[in-house]
């Protein structure tokens, strides 16, 4: 029962506080799309996604309105189109192809996104997957709507470096494309070690082998709701801080199961998971830096950082999943520089380092997240980072991930400008002491000992 305490509470938070539903995403699997003739696939894919979420983004309007709750993104999430296009794409084209066909259902349908443009290599590459991932920068220059991603590592398969390797190349290729349009392609593009299958944020989204047909995910956010609850107990001890965290997560993880409840009903497709992600937005008072300053310290990147950071993911992870009848995805904090105003302040003052945030991706949900980076950097150094960000999540058993936005033609001290939730991020130097000895190695880093359990 939902009481009219809890109804006035809500609107607050809705209207004061930037709560929000950060998207309703439907999951679609496209394995009964293959097809020898890469057109008739095509054809296939098409028709599949524009027929199973034709009423998608009519229904998260419906429920806006009828609810008051913000649905910021309609978005759809495909089966790694590497497994889909094996039996018909032979050169990089046929996988281009296919992302234009992604696009053009995603513009059909209205929808902001559509991921699975994807691959998952933790062990080895097949020739098709080989494929897709050299054919990314070039698909994503082509399309407006695709996102990217590709899984190089896992606590069961160890960390493919050749994987690791080709990424590097693909991220800097994929800057250069759009460098008319400050750099924006990489920031389409995600690398996973241990991805989920469920997860429907972007632009790491994609619909795993183990769901069913279809469903929705939903992704709930309001870290503007988290910080105006701990103005309430600033100054008061770590007990207090922990209960009003789990508190505050409980009422925002309602409002998600509320929405894809009744998302699910209206569509007719099953639901899948909550992700009661903190996820933040470029608007002031919705910042994830912001909460931990809440918490004392002076700007995100601080001494304490890290630790602050690990008690909101875990808070926020016990307090949620008492709301919702599935959690899943990603869940916990989010810390993007370019998406959090919070996190710009830190990086532009220099509390916050590209090596601090490594430390904190060790206790939060995702990872190094749409970072920008001096234009000149190596594609090896750009490995290199990705390689230490796997190896985080391989030995941690966690989801982690990278999107570094290579600058070109800036510098540190410079900024890139994309606008919307995408924001502004600003260019944080590298270590500079190289890496290729390392990255250029063949083969894979292997499993860590505590992954054999069985």
């Amino acid at each position: 029962m939902i009481t009219s305490k809890e109804v006035i509470e809500t609107n607050r938070m809705i209207e004061e506080q930037n709560l929000d539903v950060r998207t309703i995403t439907i999951g679609i699997s496209l394995l009964d799309c293959i097809d020898s003739d890469p057109d008739s696939a095509c054809d296939r894919i098409y028709e599949k996604i524009t027929r199973t979420a034709e009423k998608l983004v009519p229904t998260g309007e419906k429920i806006e309105k009828e609810y008051g709750i913000p649905i910021v993104n309609k978005r759809i999430s495909v089966t790694p189109i590497s497994l889909i296009g094996g039996a018909s794409c032979h050169i990089m084209s046929d996988f281009v192809k296919f992302a234009r066909t992604l696009d053009r259902a995603a513009k059909t349908l209205g929808v902001n996104y559509i991921g699975g443009y994807s691959a998952l290599v933790s062990k080895q590459m097949t020739a098709a997957d080989e494929l897709l991932i050299k054919s990314i920068p070039e698909a994503l220059y082509v399309t407006e709507r695709v996102c990217s991603s590709v899984n190089v590592g896992s606590t069961k398969t160890g960390i493919n470096m050749d994987a690791v390797r080709m990424m590097g190349d693909v991220i800097l290729d994929s800057a250069r494309n759009t460098r008319e349009m400050d750099c924006v392609g990489p920031s389409k593009i995600v690398v996973f070690c241990n991805a989920p299958d469920d997860n429907p944020f972007m632009a790491g989204a994609f619909h795993g082998v183990t769901e069913g047909d279809s469903c929705i995910n939903v992704g709930v956010s309001g870290p503007g709701v988290m910080r105006k609850a701990l103005e309430s107990c600033r100054g008061s001890d770590f007990e207090t801080l922990c209960e009003t965290v789990k508190k505050t997560a409980f009422k925002i993880t309602r409002v998600g199961q509320l929405v894809a409840k009744e998302a699910s009903k209206e569509l007719g497709i099953p639901f899948g998971i909550i992700d009661l992600s903190l996820a933040p937005t470029p608007a002031v008072g919705d910042s994830v830096a912001d909460v931990l300053c809440e918490m004392g310290l002076e700007y995100a990147g601080a001494p304490g950082t890290t630790a602050a950071l690990a008690l909101l993911n875990d808070q926020v992870k016990k307090g949620g999943i008492m709301a919702s009848s599935s959690v899943g995805g990603l869940s916990g904090a989010f810390i993007p520089v370019s998406e959090d105003a919070g996190m710009i302040r830190a990086a532009e003052a220099g509390a916050l380092t590209i090596e601090k945030l490594e430390a904190m991706t060790c206790v939060c949900s995702v990872g190094l997240d749409m970072i920008a980076i001096p234009g000149d950097t190596p594609a090896t150094t750009i490995s290199g980072i990705i390689a230490d960000e796997m190896a985080i999540g391989m030995v941690n058993q966690k989801t982690t991930a990278v999107r570094l936005i290579p600058a070109i033609g800036k510098k540190v001290g410079d900024s890139l400008e994309f606008g919307g939730l995408f924001g502004r991020a600003p260019v944080m130097p590298v270590n500079t002491a190289s890496c290729a000895g390392f990255v250029n190695r063949k083969g894979r880093i292997p499993a860590p000992i505590h992954s054999f359990k069985n």
